[in-house]
């Protein structure tokens, strides 16, 4: 193997490596949409009639004649953090994960979510809005244990 050969073999594995540890970071730095408008966030979540099937803890939105009452508390006290990454994945699959305790008018035969999938509807804009109006409104509450102590022998 002559020496320009070699050169360049190397320098080939340089830009590969330098490609695989590009690549390592990103995938670290994990999924980050950029940051919404919560009013605008507002705004759409009644555009696209989401208050039909669902309320938001801490705001009064108007009533949809004729519907029948929203079922779906968003926000309010929870037990754990609802991140910007767990309520993007649920409004554009919100089938990904479902609680066992979910009502029974919430989950399909096929034990599917209900709700209609607005991927082809929404803008990236209203989910960004919409994710910023609906973060501040979850409370995370540590949730109290009770410890029975047994005396000593």
């Amino acid at each position: 193997m002559n020496a320009r050969t070699l050169i360049a073999l190397l320098v080939g594995c340089l830009i590969a490596l330098t490609a695989c540890d590009r690549e390592a970071y990103m995938s670290q730095q994990g999924f980050r949409l950029p940051d919404g408008d919560a009013e605008a966030g507002r705004k759409a979540f009644v555009y696209l009639q989401c208050h039909e099937c669902h309320t938001v803890a801490g705001d009064d939105l108007p009533e949809i004649a004729g519907a029948p009452q929203p079922y779906v508390e968003l926000g309010g006290k929870v037990a754990s953090v609802k991140t910007y990454g767990d309520l993007v994945t649920s409004i554009i699959n919100p089938s990904h994960r479902l609680a066992t305790r979910y009502a029974e008018q919430v989950v399909a035969d096929d034990g599917e979510s209900k709700m209609h999938v607005y991927n082809s509807y929404m803008t990236v804009q209203q989910l960004v809005d919409i994710v910023m109006y609906l973060q501040p409104t979850y409370d995370v509450q540590a949730p109290e244990y009770h410890y029975r102590i047994y005396p000593l022998s």
